[in-house]
C-alpha cells in the first residue's frame, strides 16, 4: 500500500513547494539563473496554476510535500501545447513509481484540457528524468518551442496527447 498521495496543491503547499523545488536544482547543479530556480512562479505555486488549463500536483507522504509538478498551456503555443513544468521529486520519493504516476496524472489532465502536444525542458546530466521522460514516450527535438525564459536548459522534448 502507498503511504503517499498525489493531490492539487493548495495555498498552505506554496513555501514547502518552493523550498522542494529549490532544493533538488541545488542538489542537480543547475544553475541558479536561466531555470526554474529563479522564476517568480515559485512564489505563490496556487496562484501561478489558478487557471481552467493549469494544474499543479504535490505528492504527500505524512503531511509532507516529496514532489510536485505541473501542466500549463505553453507561452507562445498556448492554445494546443502545454509544458510539463517543475517535476522534481525529494530524493525519498525517487525509484517508487511516483514519477509514473505524476507524468500520467500531468499528461491525462493535458489531454482533457484538449491540448494535442506536451513539451518539456531539461539539462542534460539530468540522467534519471530523462529516462522517465523517454518510457513516456517524450522525443528529443532540436530547439526549444514556446518562450519558457529557462535558456540554461538545452535538452527540448515533445509528446502526442
Amino acid at each position: 500500500m502507498n503511504t503517499w498521495k498525489i493531490r492539487q496543491i493548495k495555498p498552505e503547499d506554496n513555501q514547502q513547494v518552493k523550498d522542494l523545488i529549490r532544493s533538488v536544482l541545488v542538489e542537480m547543479g543547475v544553475p541558479k539563473v536561466g531555470t526554474a530556480y529563479e522564476d517568480k512562479a515559485l512564489d505563490d505555486m496556487t496562484q501561478t496554476y489558478n487557471d481552467e488549463r493549469s494544474a499543479y500536483f504535490v505528492v504527500e507522504e505524512d503531511t509532507k510535500i516529496i514532489g510536485g509538478a505541473g501542466i500549463a498551456p505553453l507561452t507562445g503555443l498556448e492554445e494546443k501545447v502545454c509544458e510539463l513544468q517543475k517535476m522534481y521529486f525529494l530524493p525519498e520519493a525517487r525509484g517508487r513509481g511516483i514519477g509514473m504516476k505524476m507524468i500520467t496524472q500531468c499528461l491525462d489532465f493535458g489531454r482533457n484540457k484538449g491540448f494535442r502536444k506536451c513539451y518539456i525542458e531539461t539539462l542534460p546530466y539530468m540522467e534519471n528524468a530523462r529516462r522517465l521522460y523517454d518510457k513516456n514516450g517524450f522525443e528529443v527535438i532540436d530547439k526549444p518551442l514556446g518562450d519558457t525564459g529557462h535558456y540554461n536548459c538545452t535538452v527540448f522534448m515533445t509528446k502526442e496527447l
